[in-house]
């Protein structure tokens, strides 16, 4: 197998995505391709719906019976 560059195509929910120049394998007798495994997880990384997004900001927890907070002192009005 010998590596060349060919088109890539993918379906990204609704729309047909294709990436010229993509590295795959073609077979050199009977002509069988198959992409470059790194790449093709690199390109779905890129064409998730979350690229670019980031991180969700942590999530707030209400304090439950069990979490009590610290007695308050209690305020002396003269």
């Amino acid at each position: 197998m010998s590596l060349r560059s060919l088109t890539y195509f993918t379906w990204v929910g609704e729309e047909l995505v294709t990436v010229p120049n993509f590295p795959a394998w073609v077979c050199d007798m009977c002509g069988k391709r198959e992409y470059d495994s790194r790449a093709v997880s690199w390109m779905t990384t890129l064409l998730s719906p979350n690229a670019g997004h980031g991180k969700r900001p942590a999530r707030r927890v209400r304090p439950t019976a069990s979490r009590k907070r610290p007695a308050q002192r209690p305020t002396s009005t003269d």
